[in-house]
């Protein structure tokens, strides 16, 4: 099959099955899996025009809503962190999709630009796994892997699997409860990171999940279980507006492809539709060590390969 936007051509199964088994996976760390497909666009595919990251952000708006679902349901979706994140994300996508069209139509620079990207993402996370994690963060998780054991044991009946409370909600500063743990932030300091997150996501088409994620867990000391929806539905109102933008500038750049090929991110979405709401269903049978040591190795060898592709 024949993509004209994109200018490749692969059979249509090989999108829906690639998206599927990477955001099974990634979905589960609260990430849309977005910044592992755009390495297979540009590499597998060679799909390699600046389109792609707006294709990037098409493939999230298909898949992410089927995840958020998940965590809304299960009662996981922290409100005032995904408001938070989602109002200073905004800017900075608009202002990244900006400079990714004028500043980084080269294949070759881009790469770079998405191997150091994808390098700090990697690094954080294998940092934070060899650090001691916080005694609130070990209770946490502790208490919820208890609590899905007895759910398991009893499916009729006992009490939700997850729980989040929110404790305060003010212009300065957010707290909330999750299993007698307490949590709080500073939000201008999530207001402050989410932007500059939404630069790095509006260049690389990826929403800033994957970025933002990372951050909530490793210096905000947020447990996992309770920050992957907030990180899902901040990356899908982004996306939403990143398409968005891509599309309106297009005309303003009539000879580079600048628009989503709605094809092919939809049908990379609609494996991503289902692999997140697997991996967001099952995300909490799977230790949240195991799911950070999967994304950070992934993570970490896409971007030192991209590094010895740019330097050969």
């Amino acid at each position: 099959m024949h993509f004209e936007t994109a200018g490749i051509t692969v059979a249509p199964w090989i999108p829906p099955l690639v998206a599927f088994v990477i955001s099974f996976f990634t979905s589960m760390g609260g990430v849309s899996g977005a910044f592992l497909i755009l390495p297979f666009q540009v590499s597998v595919l060679g799909f390699t025009n600046p389109s792609v990251s707006s294709t990037n952000q098409l493939y999230n708006i298909v898949a992410i809503p089927s995840g958020v679902y998940r965590y809304i349901r299960e009662g996981r979706m922290v409100w005032p962190l995904t408001w938070v994140v989602i109002v200073g994300t905004l800017p900075g996508v608009f202002i990244g999709a900006w400079l990714r069209v004028e500043y980084l139509p080269d294949p070759r620079n881009f790469k770079l630009f998405a191997a150091l990207v994808l390098l700090y993402i990697g690094v954080r996370l294998i940092k934070d796994l060899l650090a001691k994690k916080t005694q609130a963060n070990a209770d946490a998780e502790k208490r919820f892997q208890e609590m899905v054991s007895r759910h398991r044991q009893n499916k009729q009946g006992g009490e939700p699997l997850a729980a989040v409370r929110v404790l305060q909600f003010s212009l300065t500063r957010i707290e909330y409860e999750f299993y007698g743990e307490k949590f709080g932030f500073p939000v201008w300091g999530i207001m402050t990171l989410s932007f500059i997150v939404g630069i790095v996501g509006g260049v690389y088409g990826i929403g800033g999940g994957a970025i933002i994620a990372p951050f909530f867990v490793t210096f905000f000391k947020l447990p996992v279980y309770t920050v992957a929806g907030a990180a899902l539905m901040g990356t899908f109102i982004t996306s939403v507006a990143g398409v968005i933008f891509y599309q309106l500038i297009a005309p303003y750049y009539p000879g580079m492809s600048v628009a989503p090929d709605w094809m092919l991110g939809l049908l990379f979405g609609l494996g991503g539709m289902a692999g997140m709401y697997m991996g967001a269903r099952l995300q909490k049978f799977v230790p949240a060590k195991f799911i950070k040591w999967m994304l950070g190795a992934i993570i970490t060898f896409t971007a030192l390969k991209y590094i010895l592709e740019f330097v050969k």
